[in-house]
């Protein structure tokens, strides 16, 4: 049988050790390699397989002989021709030897090993040889797989075979190839974690500044209803659990204060919080916003993109308006509350997430889900555990306390004093039936602060605010007190009545822009159109908030 010196001279080599330290990502070091192996005219073929947990043992052709079903050895890169030149191996998921037990055959008892092996002449009968046929079919004659050792872990093992016999300094070549692999898979791990840490904490430092941006300088959860006090109860129960929480009730009751209550009373406090609101994402945009994209996944992908769950991973999500989810990717959006995985948009690896849902809504999701628009499935998923907040026309001996509470930050986040009331002014707030609950009353506290002078409550604001109401009322208070209708507006006047009016829409709308029920409809003016107005009066969501 013919010797064979593995026709790789020095600068060949030495460019092959560069080019592996050069790579950061480990899918593209692995192909770099074996098509390196590969190009050599003597090598049938050049396979790498790394040590990684057990995914398809109900399928595997190998399932019969692994006893560990916890890891096995998947076929990660592989590169060969076959000596008519017509056939390649380059696959990896279609091979037939995707995955090795370990411990199993010579590739499998290398991984258990730790230990190289080398068979430098054998025909197609060998005991531990997996398709005779083809080793006779191709005329191989040697096998030399080296583990990837790093730190006395065994990463995986990398295998070549040849169609000549091989000499012991090619054995050594292998063996440093082996040894610069291992370091490079694991700098490129290292790579890999501390990029995916670095986007993770710059999405958590985008999310929290906007959140600090605009959020409301209102912390706690005020009042001494009974009502109110029997939600209290039911957060101290769920809160230290993982359990799902489905928060219902009217807009502007404080959906998203019980989330953050739940959140920082749970085990999971030390990590973010992430809020989606499911209204304000295009239909189109909803499984990169939730899951993220790879580059090139469609138009505009020019750079990978991780999704909120990812930014979310150990912490909390908060599904803001969760009716708003289009039915097609309930699906998915329940595989990952059941399993714990998704996959980015454009991309096949499964990746592994751990969250805890919390989601909000103001309607009816039984109701939702009657009329075929909300997977009946997902719906008991996430109301494992209802919370029904209460509006605060049923909380009314409540009002007093948020009107205090309210006008004392707003005046000095303002940087003005604050009015005083007197029992008929708490009395006039008491008798509105505030449909939009305890949002409508901070904004009517809001511009009661602004509209003071010298410290007095605005009488004016308060007596059109409440002169009419009853506790039915359905029409929230004046946005322009100052405006009269036969009165001519300057042209200020008027551009801020234009964005006032946008703001109630967005209000209305719980700041869902696009499609039925959104802002835009209201309107009457494309989506486009009032995004970009949005930008223009440089309108934030806490201004409809």
């Amino acid at each position: 049988m013919e010797q064979c010196s593995f026709n790789m001279n020095f600068e060949s080599f030495q460019n092959l050790l560069l080019k592996m330290a050069e790579q950061r990502s480990v899918e593209e070091l692995l192909p770099l390699v074996t098509c390196s192996l590969a190009a050599n005219q003597t090598v049938a073929l050049a396979r790498i397989w790394m040590n990684a947990p057990g995914d398809i043992c109900d399928t595997c052709g190998e399932s019969d002989f692994c006893k560990d079903k916890a890891h096995c050895l998947h076929l990660m890169a592989s590169h060969g021709v076959s000596l008519n030149g017509k056939d390649r191996w380059d696959a990896t998921e279609q091979s037939k030897f995707r995955r090795f037990p370990i411990g199993v055959r010579k590739v499998g008892v290398i991984a258990s090993s730790g230990k190289p092996a080398n068979v430098s002449s054998f025909n197609g009968t060998s005991a531990w040889v997996a398709d005779s046929a083809w080793v006779r079919k191709e005329h191989v004659a040697s096998f030399v797989g080296q583990p990837l050792l790093y730190k006395g872990e065994v990463l995986g093992v990398l295998a070549m075979f040849t169609r000549t016999m091989l000499e012991e300094g090619t054995l050594g070549l292998m063996r440093m190839i082996a040894d610069h692999l291992a370091y490079a898979i694991a700098n490129a791990r290292a790579f890999a974690e501390v990029e995916r840490l670095k986007s993770q904490i710059e999405n958590e430092n985008a999310y929290l500044r906007k959140e600090v941006r605009i959020a409301q300088s209102f912390s706690g959860i005020i009042g001494k209803s009974v009502a109110l006090q029997r939600i209290l109860q039911g957060i101290d129960l769920v809160a230290p659990t993982d359990t799902s929480v489905l928060i219902s009730g009217e807009s502007g009751t404080g959906k998203e204060l019980i989330a953050r209550e739940i959140h920082s009373r749970s085990n999971r406090s030390a990590s973010p919080m992430i809020k989606i609101n499911c209204a304000a994402i295009p239909r189109e945009l909803f499984e990169s916003e939730f899951f993220g994209h790879v580059r090139g996944a469609f138009t505009g992908a020019s750079k990978d993109r991780e999704g909120l769950f990812q930014t979310a991973d150990q912490g909390t999500l908060f599904l803001d308006e969760v009716s708003e989810i289009p039915i097609g990717l309930q699906g998915k959006l329940l595989r990952v509350l059941q399993e714990g995985e998704y996959q980015r948009v454009g991309e096949e690896r499964v990746r592994k997430v751990n969250v805890r849902i919390i989601s909000a809504t103001n309607r009816h999701l039984d109701q939702e889900v009657r009329a075929g628009r909300f997977r009946k499935d997902l719906y008991y998923r996430l109301n494992v555990f209802p919370c029904v907040l209460p509006p605060l026309r049923e909380r009314m001996g409540d009002i007093p306390l948020l009107v205090r509470h309210f006008l004392c930050h707003i005046s000095c986040r303002l940087n003005r004093p604050e009015p005083s009331l007197t029992p008929s002014d708490y009395e006039r707030l008491s008798r509105y039936g505030w449909p939009g609950n305890i949002r409508e009353l901070q904004n009517v506290i809001e511009r009661a602060v602004i509209t003071s002078h010298l410290g007095e409550f605005d009488q004016g604001l308060t007596d059109k605010a409440t002169a009419t109401a009853t506790p039915n009322a359905t029409e929230p208070p004046c946005l322009f007190p100052g405006y009269s209708g036969g009165r001519v507006l300057t042209n200020r006047e008027l551009r801020d009545l234009e964005r006032e009016n946008v703001v109630r829409a967005l209000r209305i709308c719980n700041g869902k822009i696009y499609g039925p029920r959104g802002a835009s409809e209201k309107l009457g003016i494309k989506p486009t159109t009032l995004v970009s107005r949005i930008k223009t009066m440089k309108i934030i969501s806490s201004d409809w908030q």
